[in-house]
């Protein structure tokens, strides 16, 4: 699925309260992280992540395998914080992402 600027928009205002719910630590990017990832937007759907390893490319590629390992979409980035976005039409109550109008 690929967000348009105006969904983008409405999930980065959505996201702005919450808190980072998965952290990657200095020991990187593991199995047991992206694991875990897996079943928080499975969950939550909309999420932050907080990177607290590595620099600035160091980050980006660990974004860059999380969002292909986890088939999110990568809403927002600000510095060690990133927004992932994945649609659950399973969940009882699924977010509902406006569409832009015709």
């Amino acid at each position: 699925m690929t967000l348009t600027p105006r969904q983008r928009r409405w999930l980065k205002a959505t996201a702005h309260p919450l808190k980072p719910v998965v952290t990657v630590g200095q020991h990187g990017l593991s199995e047991a992280v992206l694991a875990e990832l897996q079943t928080a937007l499975a969950h939550h759907e909309l999420l932050k992540v907080k990177i607290a390893a590595g620099d600035r490319m160091l980050r980006d590629a660990m974004i860059a395998e999380m969002t292909s390992a986890t088939a999110a979409e990568l809403v927002n980035r600000i510095g060690n914080i990133a927004v992932l976005y994945r649609h659950n039409p399973k969940k009882r109550a699924p977010m509902v992402v406006p569409a832009d109008p015709a």
